[in-house]
């Protein structure tokens, strides 16, 4: 149910969730629906523009199969699929600075396709359909939270209204810049790429073939990802990351002299870029949280780690961060735990922890690699992406860690 005033100035809940994009509105969706008797407080500062069948959100998101299937548990999934989703069949990545290439493709792993390409609007409104659904769930938007206060036994919100919420855990969905983190002190280290990513979605002269683009660029990696417009499929969502005085310079070119640098930087892979939508850029920093966790309160997804836009791997990373916590309280609520302790919350950054710490690595060592100028590591880069290509096992076993599968 959807609250925007109270009778009561105080109100008592299970879980507070703050954030109610992708990631938080998919763990109020999925923990609601495994726990029926516990009560959510899902809040929203901002009501987004929402999804337009007209024209394509520059933000989209490039979803493995576990990513799907939860978006399935949560009762979502099929409603997205009937208004716009993208399968992709393949993926075809080069490195810009030689000949080495490697192309994946879904019949080698006997899959019907790589992933599906989502744009974010669609999956957070009908996210909050779902939420809006939920006899468990109540949904305050645009609502700002003016104040926390964590107690031995609760966590206690104070709403810019004066409303008072409380309850034994709260959990931070609130993105890269989390005002929870910075309130309870997770100490993180980050630091800043020098790059900016640019978004927007472009037309191109032939069609995408289903299959997500990737060019490697010592300034940055270059991805254009297939979208279907009602079997139209001339279209793609560009990720162009860039050094910041570069994404600048590109900025500022009118639409023709972009869509010209475009198809220059893509190598004409599926010919002219004939048309371009609205450019964002979006300064690119990386950063992780020391600990997701402290006594009553969560991190999740972007607001304990962000990270290089460069595989795609950001809301899966969120997402798998989902599963865990929802799976990790779901089990101390059967057990009659206390969901807000730090001995039930360490079992969730236990089981995310590592793997995100690992995904962060390994894309910062790709990003540096590419970087690399150095011309023994430019030939062994462009061997080796040769030598996957041609080695079934490894590609194969790639394909698969892609995919989470």
């Amino acid at each position: 149910m959807v609250e925007h005033k109270y009778k009561q100035q105080n109100r008592e809940y299970d879980v507070i969730v703050v954030g109610a994009g992708m990631v938080g509105a998919a763990f109020a969706c999925l923990f609601a629906r495994a726990n029926p008797q516990l009560k959510i407080a899902l809040i929203e500062a901002y009501q987004g523009a929402g999804y337009s069948a007209e024209k394509f959100d520059p933000r989209v998101a490039a979803l493995t199969e576990k990513s799907r299937s939860l978006l399935e548990c949560c009762g979502v999934w099929e409603q997205i699929a009937n208004k716009r989703v993208s399968a992709y069949m393949a993926m075809d990545v080069w490195d810009a600075e030689g000949t080495g290439r490697v192309r994946f493709n879904s019949q080698d792993v006997h899959q019907p396709n790589l992933g599906h390409i989502v744009e974010n609007s669609l999956v957070v409104e009908s996210l909050l359909a779902e939420v809006e659904k939920s006899d468990n769930i109540t949904f305050l938007c645009p609502v700002t939270v003016a104040s926390y206060n964590g107690s031995e036994q609760q966590v206690s919100l104070v709403l810019e209204d004066g409303r008072e919420l409380s309850a034994p855990i709260l959990v931070a969905a609130d993105g890269g810049n989390s005002t929870i983190r910075q309130q309870f002190n997770f100490p993180t280290r980050e630091w800043d790429y020098g790059h900016s990513a640019i978004v927007t979605t472009v037309e191109t002269e032939q069609v995408n073939q289903q299959t997500a683009w990737q060019r490697f660029m010592p300034t940055g990696p270059l991805a254009l990802l297939p979208l279907d417009k009602a079997g139209d499929r001339h279209f793609c969502s560009l990720v162009w990351s860039q050094e910041s005085a570069e994404a600048e310079r590109l900025m500022a070119l009118d639409d023709a002299e972009f869509c010209q640098a475009l198809s220059h930087g893509s190598e004409h892979c599926l010919g002219k870029i004939v048309a371009t939508d609205k450019r964002y850029s979006i300064p690119l920093r990386q950063r992780h949280a020391t600990d997701y966790v402290v006594e009553r309160v969560a991190l999740l997804g972007d607001s304990a780690h962000t990270i290089h836009p460069l595989a795609g791997q950001g809301v899966n990373l969120g997402f798998a961060d989902v599963a865990a916590l929802v799976e990790t309280l779901s089990v101390a609520a059967k057990r009659g735990n206390d969901l807000g302790s730090l001995m039930t919350l360490n079992k969730y950054q236990r089981q995310r922890k590592p793997e995100n710490l690992a995904m962060m690595a390994a894309m910062e060592g790709f990003k540096r690699l590419f970087a690399a100028d150095n011309l023994v590591v430019r030939f062994l880069r462009n061997m080796g992406l040769s030598q996957v290509d041609k080695i079934k096992p490894v590609k194969n076993g790639i394909i698969k860690r892609v995919m989470g599968l």
